[in-house]
C-alpha cells in the first residue's frame, strides 16, 4: 500500500467517525422537534438550525465531508469507501452508550455490518489499483438510476420496511450517488460539472434523511444510510471507475463483505422484529409531506 493510499484510508477513518457522529447528534435534535414538512421549507429550516446541538452536529458532519473529499483524492474510491463502512459501528456505539438499549435484530444487523468491514479490510492487503475518472456517460446513468431508486425506497417500498428506514435508504442511495459524483468530479475537466450533482443529491439526502430522523430510531434511518452510502460506491468504483477486483481469495473476500452489507441492512430496516420504537408510517406527521 503506497503512503498516498494510507493516507487517504486515514483521512476516510476520520471522515467515517465525524460523519457517524454528526448523525447521532442530528437524530437526537430532530427527533425532538415539532414536525419537519417538506411543503414548508424555510420553516423546517429555521426549526433546525435553532437547535444549537443540531447546528453542531451539521457543522461536524460538513467537516467530516471534507475529510471524505481529501481521502478521494488520495485513495481510489472502493478503498475508501471501505474504511468509511467503519462508521457503522461508530454509530451503534454512540447509540448503545446513549442509553438507548439495542433490539436483537439491530444487535445481529450491526454485528453483520461489522464482519463485512472485517473481510473488506482483508480484501484490501496488497491492493495497489487506483482506477481512472469514469466515462461521462456511465457516471450519469448511475446518478440518474440511484435518483429513481431513492423515489421508490421513500415512496411505496418506505411501507414494506420498520418506520424511518426507508428515508434512510433513500438517503443513501443520493449520498452514495453524491459520492460518485465527487469521485468523478475531482479529476476535473468537463467532469467537474458532476459537482453541480455532487450538491444536487446530496441536498436531496440531506433532505430525506432529517425527515426520516423524525419517524425511525438512529440505526434504521442513518445506519441504513450508512451503509448504502459505503458499499453502493464500492461496486460503483469497480464498475465506473476500473478499480479492479483482486483475484483469487482476496476478491472472494470483497466478494462476502459486499453480500455481508446487504444482509446487515435488510436486517436494520426489516419490519419484522418488535422494538423498532419510533412512529408507524400512517402515525409519523411527515409521511404525507414526503410523498
Amino acid at each position: 500500500m503506497t503512503p498516498s493510499v494510507g493516507g487517504g484510508l486515514a483521512l476516510a477513518l476520520a471522515s467515517a467517525c465525524a460523519l457517524n457522529w454528526s448523525y447521532y447528534a442530528q437524530h437526537h435534535a430532530a427527533s425532538g422537534l415539532p414536525p419537519l414538512l417538506v411543503r414548508h421549507p424555510l420553516r423546517s429550516l429555521r426549526l433546525l438550525f435553532a437547535n444549537l446541538r443540531w447546528l453542531v452536529g451539521f457543522v461536524t458532519g460538513i467537516g467530516g465531508w471534507l475529510l471524505y473529499v481529501g481521502a478521494l483524492a488520495l485513495a481510489p474510491l472502493s478503498l475508501v469507501q471501505a474504511a468509511s463502512a467503519a462508521g457503522i459501528g461508530v454509530l451503534a456505539l454512540l447509540v448503545s452508550r446513549g442509553g438507548v438499549a439495542l433490539a436483537r435484530a439491530e444487535r445481529f444487523g450491526v454485528a453483520v455490518a461489522i464482519l463485512s468491514l472485517m473481510l473488506l479490510g482483508a480484501s484490501l492487503a496488497h491492493d495497489r489499483t487506483h482506477g481512472d475518472n469514469g466515462a461521462w456517460h456511465g457516471v450519469a446513468i448511475w446518478i440518474g438510476a440511484s435518483v429513481a431508486a431513492a423515489a421508490v425506497a421513500a415512496g411505496p417500498l418506505s411501507r414494506r420496511l420498520v418506520p424511518g428506514a426507508g428515508l434512510g435508504l433513500a438517503a443513501g442511495l443520493l449520498y452514495g450517488a453524491g459520492d460518485v459524483a465527487t469521485k468523478a468530479g475531482v479529476g476535473g475537466g468537463s467532469h467537474s460539472l458532476f459537482l453541480l450533482a455532487m450538491l444536487a443529491c446530496h441536498g436531496l439526502a440531506f433532505v430525506a434523511l432529517q425527515l426520516g430522523f423524525q419517524r425511525g430510531r438512529a440505526l434504521a434511518t442513518a445506519g441504513t444510510a450508512t451503509l448504502f452510502t459505503n458499499a453502493l460506491p464500492i461496486v460503483a468504483g469497480m464498475v465506473l471507475f476500473h478499480e479492479a477486483l483482486p483475484g483469487g481469495a482476496l476478491g472472494a473476500l470483497r466478494v462476502a463483505s459486499f453480500v455481508l452489507a446487504v444482509v446487515g441492512a435488510a436486517v436494520l430496516t426489516a419490519r419484522s422484529h418488535p422494538g423498532d420504537g419510533g412512529a408507524s408510517d400512517g402515525d409519523a406527521p411527515l409521511a404525507y409531506a414526503a410523498r
